[in-house]
């Protein structure tokens, strides 16, 4: 599979990241052909949260895949931390103590990439630091960076954070696209100019920052998903004559228009079907035109001012 630099590191990432929230939905059996189905396809940058399944789902991946030292190295792990029941905590004390019960349900001795997983308000950046150091120094965690966040969520960080925030992972789709539609709209009176996450997209392109979008064909919060959906007939319509064109799935080409985009952003998959995960996977080969990204756009309901 295609790949790319994960922010200003030097670890070269798929460009499509298979999601690891749901795998506690399949049995032994299951799980072991999606994670090999994933590998066979080159996909082997594996994404997963202390709060999936309640940490399960680290379990449930790490058996699948057979965890071993030579399994380890054909791997990328990226695990968050930070949620808790009924609050959000970056303290010093909990992020080491995450990173610790990470490791040990993924039966592995470090992370290559830790996120923050929702912003803390009650963050005190310095012990972020003092954490992502411990980390670091013990080789625990390779790369660090955070979910959710804007702007100056991530500025506080780095004021003292010494280590690069090399990702950020956002909720992007086609019908959830504002942090793209605000921009076109600057200076205007309507919706589609509210900015409601600080420039973030701009942001991470001038800092390096990879945006990895969850829940790439959702539409709304969990709400459900566009394709194929009665409510959306003309942006189905459009991908579906896309879809035909390029010869692939329309989950292909929704894939596909945010790989399109030069943010150079790496789409977390949700799926637990092998068939579309490797209908994501193919996304790596279409490389949609510029007409027609924007006929996506629009088609979705998005108005060009």
């Amino acid at each position: 599979m295609r790949t790319i630099k994960l922010g200003t590191s030097e670890l070269d990432v798929p460009v499509v990241a298979v999601g690891c929230m749901r795998i506690n939905s399949l049995d032994k059996k299951q799980a072991e052909s999606f994670v090999r189905t994933a590998m066979d396809a080159g996909a082997n940058f594996f994404d997963h949260a202390d709060i999936y399944g309640s940490g399960a789902c680290e379990e449930i991946f790490a058996e699948a895949i057979h965890m071993n030292d030579d399994v380890r190295e054909k791997i990328i792990l990226q695990s968050k931390c930070g949620i808790r029941k009924g609050m959000f905590d970056f303290s010093k004390e909990h992020i080491l103590e995450s990173v610790d019960n990470i490791l040990k349900r993924l039966n592995t001795d470090y992370l290559d990439i830790l996120l923050l997983h929702r912003p803390d308000t009650l963050v005190e950046p310095e012990e972020v630091a003092e954490a992502f150091d411990v980390l670091e120094s013990s080789g625990k965690v390779r790369h660090f960076g955070v979910s959710n966040q804007h702007p100056m969520q991530i500025q506080l960080l780095k004021k003292f954070v010494k280590q690069p925030i090399v990702a950020n992972q956002l909720q992007l789709s086609i019908t959830n696209a504002n942090m793209i539609s605000s921009g076109f709209n600057v200076n205007m009176e309507n919706e589609s100019a509210v900015n409601r996450d600080g420039g973030i997209l701009d942001y991470c392109r001038l800092n390096d920052i990879t945006i990895q979008p969850w829940s790439p064909f959702q539409y709304g919060f969990f709400e459900g998903v566009f394709l194929d959906n009665d409510k959306f007939p003309e942006l189905n319509a459009k991908i579906n004559e896309l879809a035909a064109k390029y010869d692939v799935n329309n989950t292909t080409i929704a894939m596909a228009w945010l790989l399109r985009h030069p943010a150079r952003m790496q789409p977390v998959t949700g799926t637990m079907n092998e068939g579309r995960l490797i209908d994501c996977i193919k996304a790596g080969d279409v490389d949609l035109t510029r007409q027609e990204w924007y006929d996506v756009f629009r088609a979705a309901g998005n108005v060009l001012p």
